[in-house]
């Protein structure tokens, strides 16, 4: 199953640590047992086509429709880019903040009013920032069909937040596969998964 390789990829490489006993302070201030990069998976040549061609696949079965890729910035634009060269499909990003200069861009690439986009994101927390995405592309005249992302927390108020927004959202592997998988190749001890779950939950 798809989401049990990805998850052992992630695990293997490194780009998510757990750490149940010693906290890593998250931009926001949470202490997280957990800390996700997925940005390590582009210095992984086999780890990465694997992820890529799971990206174009979730496209092709849950968004038959979409007519290009939209990266989140920075992190999710080199997946939209390979992605979508496996798809045939124009990619373009949405920047953080408009340029302040030039023509003043947020979003980079030829996106035409009515285009049907997906978003592609390395993970998803609490949703505020895919969401802003989207919401970018939504005024710029986009009809965004929905997410893929690599990994997702699902945290309460991620998953509330996607549906006030509505916007749907696809994972490759998800918090709870993620660990596990790690509990049963042994990077965390079956106890650790009652605190993983903990801390998921309390959020």
């Amino acid at each position: 199953m798809i989401k049990e390789t990805i998850a052992r990829q992630l695990l293997k490489i490194k780009a998510v640590y757990l750490r149940p006993e010693n906290p890593f302070t998250w931009a926001s201030g949470i202490k997280s047992p957990i800390y996700c990069d997925n940005r390590i998976i582009l210095s992984y040549p086999k780890v990465r086509d694997v992820v890529e061609k799971a990206i174009a696949d979730t496209v092709k079965e849950h968004y038959p429709d979409c007519d290009a890729l939209m990266g989140t910035s920075t992190a999710g634009i080199a997946h939209a880019a390979i992605a979508a060269t496996l798809l045939d499909m124009p990619m373009g990003y949405v920047r953080g903040s408009a340029k302040d200069h030039g023509r003043g861009n947020r979003i980079e690439g030829r996106l035409e009013k009515g285009q049907k986009v997906v978003v592609v994101e390395d993970l998803i927390s609490t949703g505020g920032s895919c969401i802003e995405v989207v919401e970018a592309l939504r005024e710029a005249g986009a009809e965004v069909l929905g997410i893929v992302s690599i990994f997702t927390y699902g945290l309460k108020k991620g998953l509330e937040r996607l549906a006030e927004a509505k916007v749907k959202n696809i994972s490759l592997t998800d918090f709870d596969t993620l660990i596990h998988v790690a509990a049963e190749e042994q990077y965390i001890n079956e106890q650790d998964i009652d605190k993983l779950l903990d801390f998921r939950n309390s959020l």
